[in-house]
């Protein structure tokens, strides 16, 4: 909280969160506490009581209960949303310039989109609902940046209607997220920005936005007649083949021995659309055996005998790296997986403009908790905010009163000490100095 506190957060949050009455009252303190206890394993309102107990109020300020924190929850309406995600993007620029999360941004800057389920139970939750996966739940759209350098940070999130649709308000979504990615480049960069994202993504407002903004998609396409004609025309002596599940690597030649294989041909995207509107790229295709054919009907066709995925790509990497970058927009799904693990574990309100507050302060929460993972050199910079709060965070201390001082004592022969005290170090120790 060292870190967050000198990076802001607090001084922002008073000056773009702007809530009515009583309960809205010392907004930065109230988000800097809900921080906090995300920060140290709070996945509900009543689980923030952690930030009271034992010694804790010895030790730090502004410890709110937990029904001060819930009632400052359910005071945001969507436009109070909007300003936390103002005040959570400007943090993000600020901590990237203390912390190396967005290391090689300018010269290479990978964009992931997606959406997920957080399951809910009850009828008393507002917007949820049954969406693709078959739960009843609310839907939060997730957009993150990454790097060759650096792993995932998140640069945007919206709370949806659990029945709502992948694509919908995607396309300022997307423009938010590249506008963020944006402000954490410099202005001299010139690196490409490569969007990725999933076949329900794949839509004329998603690419069309993407590509006036200056980025670069990689999308997965829908197998409707255009792409299937596209699959159909590419010669078969232009497939090469991929390493893959179970690959071997042949020595003598170089060349993978796979069942895996990949081609591309021009593409041309929603040619059925006015000429202004059309968006000239290729179309990569990998293509593996079908392990289940079906039962042929008269002459077997080409569908039956392989499975193919398709994207659409306007980048200029070549076929097999193309592919490759592309099947690793799965990384995503890691970052999902790792906001249910913790702070997302549950969306505890019953008013919807509450849990979309509360996925806001989740992320500004697993950034951090990314930043300092960062800050301590390579081992942990990738590691989940598990393992970071479970090596960093939860550290026992015993505390010592002197001469109106506090000591904290802290264990010896710890593993991560000098991890630990590094952290400390670049956190909470003096400014650095500058050389004229």
């Amino acid at each position: 909280m060292g870190l967050a506190a000198s990076t802001g957060l607090r001084e922002l949050a008073d000056t773009h969160l702007h809530l009515p009455g009583h309960f809205g009252a010392n907004a930065g303190l109230k988000v800097t506490a809900l921080v906090a206890g995300m920060v140290a394993g709070a996945d509900s309102i009543d689980d923030m009581a952690l930030l009271r107990h034992g010694g804790m109020k010895k030790l730090f300020t502004g410890a709110y209960a937990p029904s001060t924190l819930g009632s400052f929850l359910r005071t945001f309406t969507f436009g109070h949303v909007r300003q936390l995600d103002a005040t959570a993007w400007r943090w993000l620029v600020k901590l990237a310039g203390t912390a190396p999360i967005v290391a090689g941004i300018d010269d290479y800057a990978l964009v992931d989109i997606d959406d997920t389920i957080k399951e809910v139970h009850g009828y008393q939750k507002q917007g949820s609902g049954y969406g693709y996966s078959g739960v009843r739940g609310l839907n939060a759209l997730i957009g993150i940046v990454s790097t060759p350098a650096a792993a995932p940070i998140i640069i945007g999130s919206r709370l949806r209607r659990g029945a709502t649709g992948s694509p919908r308000g995607a396309k300022r979504f997307i423009a938010d997220i590249l506008t963020t990615v944006r402000r954490l480049r410099t202005t001299t960069a010139t690196g490409p920005v490569l969007l990725r994202a999933d076949s329900a993504f794949y839509g004329h407002a998603v690419i069309s936005t993407a590509h006036h903004a200056g980025a670069r998609v990689s999308i997965t396409a829908r197998m409707d007649p255009a792409v299937k004609h596209a699959i159909g025309v590419i010669a078969d002596d232009a497939w090469e083949t991929i390493n893959y599940t179970n690959a071997i690597l042949d020595e003598t030649t170089g060349k993978w021995v796979s069942v895996a294989e990949v081609a591309e041909v021009p593409f041309t995207a929603f040619s059925s659309r006015k000429k202004a509107e059309r968006i000239q790229g290729r179309l990569v295709v990998r293509r593996i055996p079908e392990l289940n054919p079906k039962e042929a009907v008269g002459q077997p066709t080409l569908f039956d005998t392989h499975r193919f995925h398709a994207f659409f790509t306007t980048s200029t990497l070549d076929t097999i790296t193309a592919d490759k970058t592309h099947r690793q927009h799965a990384i995503i799904e890691q970052v999902n997986a790792d906001l249910k693990d913790s702070a997302l574990a549950h969306l505890p309100s019953g008013i919807f403009t509450a849990n979309a507050a509360w996925l806001v302060l989740a992320t500004i929460a697993f950034n951090l908790s990314r930043a300092i993972g960062t800050m301590t050199g390579t081992e942990l910079r990738k590691a989940r905010t598990g393992t970071i709060r479970r090596k960093l965070i939860h550290l026992p201390a015993r505390i010592s009163t002197s001469a109106r001082r506090i000591t904290l004592h802290l264990p010896t022969g710890w593993p991560w000490e000098t991890s630990w005290t590094a952290l400390f170090a670049e956190a909470c120790g003096p400014p650095r100095t500058t050389t004229i």
